[in-house]
């Protein structure tokens, strides 16, 4: 199956996320999941750091992947995207896991949020002209 983006109204081509695009975020956005998964098997140096932020950081990176599936019919997707994940996991984290998530409050967690989504947009800044 084939989806033809160009018969959007109002989305030029040039926007269009392609093939390319969709299997980039979606690979991306499944790798932060698996990682976040894997965090707990991590037994290096920086095993503190790993085991408390890492979690943050890669939701984050995953979530804006999402995100910027999702947006991809608006200008400038990438802050629009970017913003909307930062107000997701930033949300998360002031309202204590939305009162359904088990939560554990730290407020290192808004930076490594910050720090997981400035990586997705940097990456997917670096990498879109390769997946036009």
């Amino acid at each position: 199956m084939t989806i033809d983006f160009s018969s959007t109204p109002g989305v030029s081509q040039a926007n269009t996320p392609g093939r390319k695009g969709v299997l980039r975020n979606s690979v991306l956005a499944v790798l932060g999941a698996a990682l976040l998964v894997m965090k707990g098997h991590y037994h290096g140096p920086a095993e503190a750091l790993v085991w408390a932020h890492g979690g943050n950081y890669v939701v984050s990176f995953s979530l804006y992947f999402a995100a910027i599936s999702a947006t991809w019919k608006y200008p400038r997707n990438w802050l629009l995207a970017a913003v909307l994940t930062l107000l997701a996991v930033e949300l998360f984290e002031a309202l204590d896991g939305f009162g359904f998530m088990a939560n554990v409050y730290d407020h290192w967690d808004y930076l490594a949020n910050a720090a997981g989504v400035a990586t997705a947009v940097l990456l997917d800044l670096l990498t879109r002209r390769f997946i036009r």
